[in-house]
């Protein structure tokens, strides 16, 4: 592959120049990082990245190629790419395709050759912030300050609404013996996949979908999905949580669906300073006492202070880390939710018992 010029501007000010990966153009976002060694097709598909450039940790970034099933959404959801080692030759053999010609034909631009070690440091440091990505502006550093002023801040956007389904559809196995209503608000293909090998068949709804069409469908149970966005703004997807809640039927969140489920309950969010990004995020059950390492994706979390002088609220998960909440149920409602991802995809499978108590909470109620 014939290398291009690009660079990456930072809202600080701060200036990197590198190669160009996927498609020629310039595209702004959230820059985050996330620190898994594995699963890049996963990460750029999860749903819960749109309007983020996400920086990649590792060094070697498509040397595996990428592969049909290995998605989460239809589409690469990024909005570009930082990665230290690019290749536009894969190894695998069971591969469809090169990482750079996937990029480039869902209009993805991305940089390559930057110390993303340094990067990480800085971000890390100073925060999460808005960029942007070109090979348009190489000798034009003002323009580009111009088109990075345009780029919305992740604080305050609703962005659920825009990467959800538009119609509900099914998944699974129709004579299976429990329903569950999945509420999309960026859903992964796993989450999904996860629910159907464990006899559930899935109906899955629009973010702004109402209660009462869930419920002409007659449900044994719901649940909220992971995505992108501030849940603050999120007024329309708490009352129908709320609504939920007053079915008395079980409910299971997943990180926005966590969001949410604590907002719905009294217990406030906030942006968080850079986010919990990767596949070994060290997470303690407060119930068993066993640690488990998790997969997560998010860039705001629950206020830890809310949650513990909440009367009808247990956190039953904690991260090692900073000692964020990272888990909580209800004690009034068979309700329960975690800040991760215990679909796992990419990432270690310590987490998927999550689904198991989900199906027997289902069938005790």
């Amino acid at each position: 592959m014939i290398k291009q010029k690009a660079t990456l501007l930072l809202a600080d000010g701060t200036v990197f120049h590198g190669s160009l990966i996927g498609k020629p153009g310039t595209n702004g976002g959230e820059i985050c990082f996330n620190t898994g060694m594995t699963g890049y097709q996963e990460i750029y598909t999860d749903p819960s990245y749109t309007g983020q450039i996400v920086v990649t940790t590792t060094s070697h970034i498509g040397n595996y190629g990428v592969h049909a099933e290995e998605i989460e959404s239809d589409h690469p959801c990024v909005a570009g790419i930082v990665v230290n080692s690019f290749s536009d030759v894969h190894s695998r053999m069971d591969a469809s395709g090169t990482l750079q010609d996937y990029l480039s034909n869902y209009g993805i631009t991305g940089i390559a050759d930057i110390d993303t070690r340094m990067l990480v440091r800085h971000l890390r440091s100073q925060g999460a912030m808005n960029a942007i990505i070109s090979s348009e502006f190489e000798e034009d550093l003002e323009g580009l300050k111009v088109e990075l002023a345009k780029v919305p801040d992740m604080n305050g956007l609703e962005l659920s609404s825009t990467v959800c389904t538009q119609e509900p559809y099914f998944y699974g196995d129709e004579n299976a013996t429990i329903k569950v209503a999945c509420v999309d608000y960026g859903i992964k293909k796993n989450i999904l996949r996860n629910l159907a090998s464990r006899g559930v068949y899935c109906k899955v709804y629009p973010a702004k979908a109402k209660l009462a069409e869930m419920e002409q469908w007659s449900p044994d149970a719901y649940f909220l999905s992971n995505g992108p966005g501030d849940p603050a703004v999120m007024e329309y997807a708490v009352d129908t949580v709320k609504e939920i809640l007053e079915t008395g039927k079980p409910l299971f969140g997943i990180c926005l669906g966590h969001q949410l489920l604590a907002e719905a309950v009294g217990i406030k969010t906030y942006k968080m300073h850079h986010g919990h990004r990767g596949l070994n995020h060290p997470i303690k059950n407060l119930l068993t006492g066993k640690s488990e390492i998790t997969s997560q994706n998010h860039g705001f979390n629950v206020v830890r202070v809310d949650t513990e002088n909440h009367p009808n609220v247990e956190i039953t998960h904690v991260h090692l880390n900073d000692n964020t909440v990272a888990g909580i149920r209800l004690k009034d409602r068979p309700a329960f939710a975690v800040q991760y991802h215990p679909e796992s995809s990419p990432g270690p499978h310590d987490s998927r018992y999550l689904f198991d108590e989900f199906i027997a909470l289902i069938n005790q109620n």
